[in-house]
């Protein structure tokens, strides 16, 4: 069958995410049918290949059909492919939970290691896991007031109701507010603030003043702050300075207030380091992973904490407890992919050679700074991103649609301030293929800004 076999078939039948799916009948949203992947490249059923520039949707870390989580995952649908966590474990859970907590204790050695994993499948679940834990551990230890939320402004943590309540992006809010709590904003440390006069670092302290007067004010109320650590993806790749965690940890510290760390799509090395929080050299109240956690293959997130909260839980009375489930928590075959990804960090030095990575990026990025209709490029390991100065209103779906015709998979962000290309590709693009992708980027944007589609 060709593409536009399956292309008929998808729209008749399949219901696409974070899509107006009446845009899939015109060419400025193309709908493409993946045969197959391999590496960094998709392809469709006509034979066409495209750069995955970033890692279909931020998932896939070492590419496409990677033989050794192939692996990893046949050898464990010889043994066990699930069973439910409530009364049983199995093997890959427990090595997941105990490599997971040692790399938090890796990442802020002064500290304790978070362990207690709690897993679900998503991103989305895994900030209702540590929202619903905050509060109830306020609850179980005789302050049931506490019970509000604080983010950053033009924060997301997720799509579904309580994940809503600390997203501040009206096109993904404003429709559900009826089912929503709503939760509370505070300035972000935005480095685009910055210029000869301040800083990111003073940027960074300026809205850090600003969370410690809201946390004088309301941590009576408040259970917890829930941030993004180094970038605000959704937002349009927002980056700050870590100066921002380290006074946020202090101030969540000073005033009773837990502070969540979002990592679902800044964590497993994303930002240079495995977690982004360690660059602040602190430990979060509680960690949410998803995405990368599994390599791209298998839905799965995990939420770990402290022994204290885990402690405030752990008692004869079932009330207690902490009653949240999803029918396939902790699965063996997500868990094995996830164990097969941290074998590749350790045994390729994937750390160490992202930043050689990273830095070609940047060199390749070059050609683009000079534009006139590019701003603010910006770097946080292999996350790079720019602006793209008045956009028109369509940019975004017809850069998409001219990048596919380009060979390379880019999907810019919309925002109330405008438009941002960023790239958050696979960690194995060898540097003939980044040199692809950013000569194909020049190539789209100035197709896309000429009017083209």
């Amino acid at each position: 069958m060709r593409n536009q076999d399956w292309l008929s078939r998808s729209l008749a039948a399949v219901w696409h995410p974070c899509t107006q799916m009446k845009h899939h009948q015109h060419a400025a949203l193309p709908l493409v049918p993946i045969s197959h992947g391999k590496g960094a490249w998709l392809y469709d059923f006509d034979g066409n290949r495209y750069l995955d520039g970033v890692s279909s949707w931020w998932v896939n870390l070492f590419g496409h059909s990677n033989p050794r989580i192939n692996a990893a995952i046949t050898d464990q649908l010889g043994q066990l492919e699930h069973v439910m966590l409530a009364g049983f474990t199995q093997r890959p859970v427990v090595e997941l939970s105990e490599r997971l907590a040692a790399l938090t204790a890796q990442a802020c050695p002064s500290a304790a290691a978070l362990g207690h994993c709690f897993y679900a499948s998503d991103g989305a679940s895994a900030t209702e896991i540590a929202l619903k834990m905050s509060m109830h551990y306020w609850r179980n230890n005789g302050r049931p007031n506490k019970t509000r939320f604080v983010s950053l402004a033009g924060s997301y943590h997720g799509e579904t109701a309580g994940a809503l309540a600390v997203t501040d992006i009206a096109l993904f809010r404003e429709a559900y507010a009826p089912l929503i709590t709503p939760g509370e904003t505070v300035p972000a440390p935005d480095s685009r603030n910055a210029n000869t006069q301040q800083t990111a670092a003073d940027i960074a302290e300026r809205a850090a003043h600003a969370l410690e007067a809201w946390l004088a004010e309301h941590h009576e109320q408040t259970a917890a702050m829930i941030i993004e650590p180094l970038v605000q993806c959704a937002a349009g790749m927002v980056m700050y300075d870590p100066l921002y965690l380290k006074r946020a940890r202090a101030l969540c510290y000073q005033y009773e207030v837990h502070l969540i760390a979002d990592e679902i799509a800044v964590g497993c090395g994303r930002t240079g380091t495995f977690f982004a929080y360690e660059q602040a050299q602190i430990q979060p109240d509680f960690l949410c992973l998803s995405k990368g956690i599994s390599g791209g293959y298998l839905p799965l997130s995990a939420v770990l904490t402290t022994d204290e909260i885990y402690r405030a839980f752990y008692a004869d009375d079932v009330a207690r407890g902490f009653l949240h489930s999803h029918s396939y928590t902790g699965n063996a075959l997500a868990c094995r992919a996830a164990l097969a990804t941290l074998d590749i960090f350790e045994q390729d030095h994937v750390l160490q050679t992202n930043v050689t990575r990273a830095s070609h990026m940047l060199q390749c990025a070059a050609s683009l700074t000079s534009h006139p209709s590019v701003s603010n490029m910006r770097q946080r390991g292999m996350i790079l991103a720019f602006d793209i100065a008045n956009a028109p209103k369509d940019f975004a779906r017809r850069f998409f649609a001219n990048g596919l015709r380009n060979e390379i998979l880019l999907r810019p962000i919309t925002t109330e301030q405008g438009c941002t290309v960023y790239f958050m590709p696979p960690y194995i693009l060898d540097d003939g293929e980044i040199a692809l992708l950013y000569e194909r980027t020049l190539l789209t944007l100035d197709q896309t800004l000429k009017g083209s589609v």
